[in-house]
């Protein structure tokens, strides 16, 4: 026969059950759950269609522009006769380039031809993960200049891909150009300066390093991350 538990028995139990440890509320889920979290350095569809539409209308207003310029000269100026326009600095002289800038690579034209088709197609590729306002204005620019004289290449004599590019803007006595050249120098120059700045294709900024070393005492400790970490170019 069993006896009965006391009151002290009572007390007992209840000084055991307060001391046990108490198992934490478990926190509501966080939403959407189990998804993959989104990618910080993702550039917003919305934003990438404004500069994808961007790059395609400075690239068609400057290969209108560079075509229209060069129907000019072909009506107004008589090939090789020089028209100063700032004494010798500057002028305005016909001539029908079949070969790349400073007259180089005359004898290759096909393959000038091959090079411009290759940048237009990266262009277009590249442009799906555009994020950086410079990068938009210098690659817009880039297939402008490209698509420019690639038209020259493609419908002017002497045949398919072997056509003579026309250059009328005569640069002192170093060289002839055209728009589609301006655009694509330009393109370059803005393309070096935003290397030198670290911005990148998608708008962010490369990480800059501390120059100095870290002392011994931080040796191991994770560094701070920096204003310019993950930062996009506006």
């Amino acid at each position: 026969m069993s006896a009965t538990p006391g009151p002290a028995a009572d007390d007992a139990r209840r000084d055991a059950a307060s001391a046990a440890p108490v198992p934490p509320a478990s926190e509501p889920a966080a939403s959407g759950a189990g998804a993959p979290a989104a990618d910080p350095e993702a550039v917003a569809p919305a934003r990438r269609r404004r500069l994808v539409a961007t790059l395609v209308a400075l690239a068609a207003v400057t290969l209108v522009l560079d075509q229209a310029t060069k129907a000019w000269a072909l009506a107004g100026l008589d090939e090789g006769v020089r028209h100063p326009v700032l004494g010798d600095l500057l002028g305005l002289q016909l001539l029908f380039n079949p070969g790349a800038a400073l007259g180089l690579a005359t004898g290759t034209t096909w393959l000038l031809t091959i090079v411009a088709i290759t940048v237009v197609v990266v262009i277009i590729r590249v442009s799906r993960r555009l994020g950086s306002t410079g990068w938009t204005i210098a690659l817009g620019l880039l297939l402008g200049g490209a698509l420019g004289n690639l038209v020259d290449r493609l419908i002017r004599d002497p045949g398919v891909f072997m056509g003579h590019v026309v250059d009328f803007i005569a640069y002192g006595d170093l060289f002839v150009g055209n728009v589609a050249d301006i655009a694509i120098v330009a393109a370059a120059g803005l393309l070096m300066l935003l290397s030198l700045m670290g911005v990148r294709l998608d708008g962010t900024r490369e990480r800059r390093e501390d120059a100095a070393e870290p002392s011994d005492g931080a040796a191991g400790a994770t560094p701070a991350t920096t204003p310019e970490d993950g930062r996009r170019d506006g």
